[in-house]
């Protein structure tokens, strides 16, 4: 395929997205294929000829869409938000022509100085404090992850390393991987827990409290144990909007905790952290001053499609030096001058996804991006009414974004579960489930940027459709 029939085909191609996303109200959420459905479809290998443009466009339909759960769907209330956006498209579109791999500033300075300023003006869009922002003059500044599990894992190793080191210098010959204690929420999510995997070290999980929050009491309390027994205590996690219930930690608190025992402080805001473009949430992470990295991922909730985790650190030089790895060939003259992004991350190579920061905001603006996600709060809010109005149903935590997390009440488990495999078979709308300190519970988090009131109505009239049918095999 050469320019002109590229051309050709991207205009086809354009239109077939279009009309996807206008006409995926009207696709099964949740497709009906059984594993394996797919290889029949297709040869036992790869042509020895060259196919047609038109034999592939043809073979979309029929091989590929009967197998895709429709993630931007209006009827898709699973997990969180995974962003979408005709900007961040385009972005990507351009980010594939242009096909640089950004490691150093050399290897492609627009990729690396684009990305300086657009973590900048991301960062001035939440509201975060100025130590993160490159532009404040200090020693901290913001980078692109792939996702919120990889910003953990950089925190974590980066602590890591500093810590080890500290103690090395100070003449401590018992410290190893083995005696590092890092901590989180028992809410936390399941990449904080790999993340500790992988770095080797010791994971302690916080108790939450009533409201599924941790608390620096409850911290603190368990960082005094571990040292009584010889164990040194480096890293927390605080998250705001865990995954189960959207709960949020008390930053302060344990940022607090973090400074008395000199841990690294990192916040996990992957979902919720979009919110923060509204000055009305910003509430929620109350003491972010005091944490010494914080990640939000931009492809869940802000319009920017995956994959761009956004991470700041306080110190920049803090992950340089855990990461920092300069063979000859990598080298370049005007090394220091700004960042060499090869260095803030777990990857070599990296993509140039600050286009899509660029392109969004710049097509959405300020205003535009707060309207966004106003508007799927308020959606959130329309659901948790519906289920306040019945009283067959209960709320696990009142709403504050875009997630319900309701329940059957005086039913058991079993009862609640029969109800979300019947809503998922239904193939009207797609949920997932939690559980929290043994009490099962349901999820309904607005996703698509699509979603309307009437979609919100439309869920509801078939959670009830379904709980009758439910209650009636009980």
């Amino acid at each position: 395929m050469e320019g002109e029939e590229f051309r050709t085909a991207a205009r086809e191609m354009a239109d077939y997205i279009v009309d996807y996303l206008t006409n995926i109200r009207q696709r099964r959420v949740l497709p009906e294929v059984q594993p394996g459905y797919l290889r029949p479809l297709l040869p036992s290998a790869a042509p020895d000829t060259p196919d047609t443009w038109q034999d592939i466009m043809a073979d979309i339909e029929r091989v590929i869409m009967p197998g895709v759960t429709h993630w931007h769907s209006p009827q898709f209330h699973a997990y969180f938000p995974t962003a979408n956006s005709y900007p961040a498209i385009l972005a990507d579109m351009l980010s594939d022509a242009i096909g640089c791999i950004g490691f150093t500033w050399i290897s492609s300075p627009a990729c690396t100085e684009l990305e300086v300023v657009m973590m900048d003006w991301l960062g001035q869009l939440l509201g975060l404090p100025q130590h993160f922002l490159a532009a404040s003059g200090g020693k901290g500044g913001g980078v692109i992850q792939g996702t919120a599990s990889e910003a953990t894992l950089v925190a974590m190793l980066s602590a890591r390393t500093k810590t080890l080191r500290q103690r090395q210098q100070q003449g401590d010959t018992h410290t190893n991987h083995s005696t590092l204690v890092a901590y989180t929420s028992d809410q936390a999510h399941s990449s904080v827990e790999r993340a500790g995997m992988l770095a080797g070290v010791l994971l302690r999980q916080v108790p939450s409290d009533q409201e599924f929050a941790m608390r620096g009491p409850a911290l603190r309390d368990m960082v005094k144990a571990d040292i009584e027994k010889g164990l040194v205590p480096f890293f927390v996690v605080g998250t705001t909007g865990a995954t189960p219930a959207c709960s949020f930690d008390n930053l302060r608190e344990i940022g607090e905790v973090a400074k008395e025992f000199s841990m690294w402080f990192h916040v996990d805001a992957a979902y919720a952290g979009s919110a923060l473009v509204c000055e009305e949430f910003r509430y929620l992470v109350d003491g972010l001053e005091l944490a010494t990295s914080f990640n939000f991922n931009p492809h869940k909730w802000l319009l920017v499609t995956f994959d761009c985790s956004a991470m700041w650190i306080k110190d920049a030089n803090e992950v340089v030096d855990a990461f920092n790895v300069d063979p000859l060939y990598l080298k370049h003259d005007q090394q220091g001058q700004m960042p060499d992004y090869r260095h803030w991350q777990i990857p070599l190579g990296r993509r140039f996804r600050s286009l899509k920061l660029w392109f969004v905001m710049r097509m959405y603006g300020r205003e535009g991006l707060q309207a966004h996600i106003r508007h799927q709060v308020a959606l959130a809010h329309q659901f948790e009414d519906y289920v306040k109005q019945d009283s067959r149903f209960e709320l696990i935590l009142p709403v504050t974004l875009g997630l319900v997390c309701f329940r059957l009440k005086n039913e058991n488990s079993e009862v609640n579960e029969a109800l979300l495999k019947n809503i998922n078979a239904g193939g009207v709308i797609h949920l997932v489930p939690a559980k929290i300190k043994d009490v099962y519970f349901l999820r309904f988090a607005v996703c698509s940027r699509m979603t309307q009131p009437e979609d919100v109505e439309k869920a509801w009239r078939e959670v009830l459709r379904q709980t009758q049918l439910t209650l009636e095999k009980k």
